[in-house]
């Protein structure tokens, strides 16, 4: 790409939930994402990220720091690794940087990453926290989803969901979600049976500053970070904590550090879920084409929506396709 000025243009978007979802910090009835756009006169590439109240980001905020910014056509991704931080703006610049690039090059940008890629994988879909009979109904309602994703919720009633959601769906693969929910008194009651309900996977059951403890106690079940893990800078200190590591593009600060946390991870023995925040379409596209180097994948931010974009991606039958051209790389 040349030197000139590339265009970018920074919008804010709200997207309604199709029910509210809820997980142990709280319920929400819609996403708002950040979505950059950058043109080089000829072509338009396009991304999206979704500002983690967790770690302090909203829209107003996202939108403030790529507004800072003044690009040309020798930017490159190593450089918008040291223009923001690994946040949701970040992640939403790159992977229009991706995408302008794949348009440009006339390529997909599956093929400029060198990687391998599946025509489909199979996804899990989330239910959301709730009584254990409401959960089960969900389950119920979608009992031939291969995979499912519980929130719980740190209360007496997690095992209890648990079990009622295996009833609905015994053939399903479940992982669990726990959102830094749990004590340690917790994990040690509940870890076991989850186990022998077939249980493939927690998520963050302990705080981000408090995950120590995990390298005390039992792991019958394999344990993901999440919110303990960002960039390959966290993969030292969790070798001795967690099994697994969660994949988010908008904690990794987009899709080229994805790749380098990918990478790593699997060379440091982490097991591998590429997640998300709930997004749209466009949001999903840039892990989508990490997706089948995953052994988990929980990539169903837009099954949680309203509505989603044009061109959305294609969900059947418990698994993604990949994207077009007109959504994105």
């Amino acid at each position: 790409m040349s030197s000139r000025h590339l265009e970018m243009t920074v919008h804010e978007q709200s997207w309604p939930l199709d029910n509210p979802f809820r997980t142990a910090r709280g319920p929400s009835t819609e996403t708002r994402v950040v979505v950059v756009t950058i043109s080089d006169g000829r072509h338009v590439g396009r991304g999206e990220g979704v500002p983690i109240r967790r770690y302090g980001q909203d829209v107003a905020s996202s939108a403030a720091e790529l507004n800072k910014l003044s690009l040309t056509g020798a930017t490159t991704h190593a450089e918008i690794q040291t223009l923001l931080p690994a946040n949701a703006a970040r992640n939403a610049l790159d992977c229009a940087l991706w995408d302008l690039e794949a348009k440009v090059a006339g390529e997909r940008a599956w093929e400029l990453a060198n990687i391998e890629i599946a025509d489909k994988v199979q996804t899990a879909f989330t239910i959301s926290l709730d009584t254990p009979e409401k959960m089960a109904a969900v389950a119920g309602a979608n009992a031939k989803a291969p995979i499912l994703k519980l929130k719980l919720g740190g209360d007496k009633f997690d095992l209890a969901r648990v079990e009622a959601v295996r009833s609905e769906a015994p053939a399903a693969r479940v992982l669990i979600d726990a959102n830094e929910s749990w004590s340690a008194s917790h994990y040690q009651q509940i870890v076991s049976p989850l186990a022998a309900l077939g249980v493939a996977l927690i998520e963050q059951p302990f705080p981000a500053d408090a995950d120590a403890i995990l390298e005390t106690l039992d792991h019958p079940v394999p344990v993901c970070a999440d919110e303990s893990c960002h960039t390959t800078a966290d993969l030292p200190r969790l070798v001795r904590r967690y099994d697994a590591i969660n994949v988010k593009l908008d904690k990794t600060g987009g899709l080229t550090e994805a790749l380098l946390l990918t990478e790593r991870a699997r060379q440091a023995g982490f097991k591998l879920l590429f997640g998300c925040m709930v997004c749209t379409s466009l949001g999903i596209a840039p892990a989508r084409i990490l997706a089948q180097a995953g052994d988990f994948v929980d990539l169903d931010g837009p099954l949680l929506l309203a509505g989603d974009r044009h061109h959305g991606l294609s969900y059947a039958n418990g698994t993604i396709g990949l994207p077009s051209r007109e959504l994105w790389g």
